[in-house]
């Protein structure tokens, strides 16, 4: 059965704090980061999948659905940050701020 077009192996990557799953997948030379998420079946192992929230990238590099892939890529479906660590940071610093200003019980 010859096609026209080649295939490629790729892989589609997702990772929780506890588990890992990495799915290897042939494609169609050319075919989009999206068309790989979808022949790989993770959407279905993870419903909380959301690939409108969901950012995606090819080897931690932030990419695209529609972005073509070469064979042997890895595309990384990354679960949304809990915090923003730049919210974070700045927290932290009020926090400190708030507590330097009441001089607290230290001895001068």
């Amino acid at each position: 059965m010859m096609n026209n077009q080649a295939e490629i192996t790729v892989e589609v990557a997702y990772a929780l704090p506890t588990e890992q799953l990495i799915v290897p997948v042939n494609v169609q030379d050319g075919a989009s980061a999206e068309q790989a998420i979808q022949a790989s079946g993770i959407l279905s192992k993870f419903p909380e999948i959301d690939l409108s929230v969901n950012k995606i990238g090819i080897f931690g590099k932030l990419t695209k659905l529609e972005s073509p892939l070469r064979h042997l890529d890895r595309v990384e479906i990354y679960r949304p940050l809990i915090a923003d660590p730049k919210e974070v940071r700045k927290q932290r610093a009020a926090d400190g701020k708030i507590m330097k200003k009441g001089g607290g019980d230290l001895p001068a």
